[in-house]
């Protein structure tokens, strides 16, 4: 059982908890029928989008197809140009090209680590059609300002939440705020399925086009339809099934039933990150050299993890003796950033679909051709300094113990510095 100082319930010592095999013994008991069960997908659906105020929920397979799905809806076509911060996991970008956009890469704000809006209002051209703000390690970004300069230009704004669950903005919760919002359940997040994902949006036919490309293109399928056209409808032989292309990004029963169970304990999971990241927040405080992720007044941090900036002349070493010292006080893995996404192989040597890579299609109109070191100098400054502390802990007294390490550690290299 889980120690008694922990701040989860002791019922389930584990970010799973027991309804979930309940669930899952639901769906297994009825089998695999192509269209009857005990619609836990469904559930899920409507259970997530409740939570968050909106009006409809669309689940898919990943938080990635999430992404491709609302670009397809918004009607982006190939050639058009999407702006994306280039400090994230490459999917946010990644997406874009499989739909055979453009992604153009706006700077990021120092402080907050999060895409700057007046970059990507520098970034606007005849040719985009949509922003995907990522709200980075649980913060949200400045939506007020991009979907002002949204509505200027008549962009899709399409919030990548997938760190970011229930974090806020003067009230406005993260993912309802953008035309749509996508939610990953990889096995890091807040909520988990061990993989999959989720849509919400307000608008009912944005809704209805991102279920039908997440699901073959099925002309009879709704925003509040399932995943599966109409026996009535596939057994006729005169049946319209696909009057446009789309995709197979349906979620699985099985993983609706656990993402289902971490729905209902959105809060608690949330609240949970939540307490740990204020532990970290004040192990830093008053170090010059380790300075946290900023969190502007009216935001509330879900803290996905915790993460400083290391300037290592300041600290009298390098970023990876800091580590290394971290773990030899018995400190738990941590990770650095991402590399900058332009930076990887796919992008630097066009390694895409055999060879062809959208900027170079004929289709695409524009000059955004060469993605070059120095295209956003402030991620380029930051990325390497960036540390990215673990908050997924389930007990918080290993949490409390991570966090006396990493003030051990501080101490450790304070002193150091102090006799030199």
């Amino acid at each position: 059982m889980q120690s008694k100082g922990s701040g989860m319930d002791p019922r389930h010592p584990h970010r799973v908890s027991p309804k979930a095999l309940e669930y899952l013994k639901e769906v297994v008991d009825y089998g695999f029928g192509n269209s009857s069960g005990p619609g836990m997908t469904t559930r899920f659906e409507k259970a997530f989008a409740c939570r968050l105020g909106m009006g409809f929920g669309i689940s898919h397979c990943n938080g990635t197809a999430t992404m491709h799905s609302c670009l397809a809806a918004a009607g982006v076509k190939p050639g058009d140009e999407v702006i994306v911060p280039p400090l994230t996991a490459a999917a946010t970008a990644i997406c874009v090209l499989h739909q055979g956009a453009i992604p153009v890469f706006a700077d990021i704000d120092e402080l907050t680590f999060n895409i700057s809006p007046q970059s990507v209002e520098e970034h606007i051209t005849p040719l985009t059609k949509a922003i995907i703000p990522v709200h980075l390690y649980g913060l949200m970004a400045d939506m007020d300002s991009l979907m002002e300069i949204a509505k200027k230009h008549n962009l899709t704004v399409i919030e990548d939440s997938a760190e970011c669950f229930l974090a806020s903005c003067n009230g406005k919760l993260a993912g309802t705020i953008g035309h749509a919002a996508s939610f990953s359940f990889q096995a890091s997040k807040h909520l988990t399925c061990g993989d999959g994902g989720i849509v919400v949006t307000n608008d009912e036919n944005y809704a209805t086009m991102i279920r039908r490309f997440s699901v073959f293109g099925y002309h009879t399928l709704t925003g509040r339809s399932g995943g599966v056209m109409p026996k009535r409808e596939r057994g006729d032989p005169t049946s319209i099934r696909h009057d446009f292309l789309g995709w197979n990004y349906r979620m699985s029963e099985l993983q609706a039933a656990v993402a289902l169970e971490q729905t209902e304990r959105m809060d608690e999971l949330v609240d949970q990150r939540k307490k740990i990241g204020a532990m970290f927040l004040e192990a830093v405080k008053g170090c010059s050299w380790l300075v946290p992720q900023y969190t502007p007044p009216g935001y509330d941090h879900s803290y996905w993890t915790f993460v400083c900036r290391f300037e290592s002349e300041p600290a009298g070493c390098i970023w990876q003796e800091f580590r290394q010292k971290f773990y030899d006080f018995g400190g738990d893995f941590f990770y650095g950033a991402w590399r900058l996404i332009y930076n990887e192989p796919v992008f630097q040597e066009r390694s895409f679909l055999g060879g062809f890579f959208p900027v170079d299609s004929d289709l695409y109109k524009g000059k955004y051709k060469d993605y070059r070191p120095g295209l956003c100098p402030v991620a380029e400054k930051l990325q390497p300094k960036l540390m990215q502390f673990k908050t997924n802990y389930v007990d918080l007294n290993e949490a409390a113990r991570q966090v006396g390490i990493l003030r051990e550690t501080i101490n450790y290299f304070e002193e150091k510095r102090e006799v030199k």
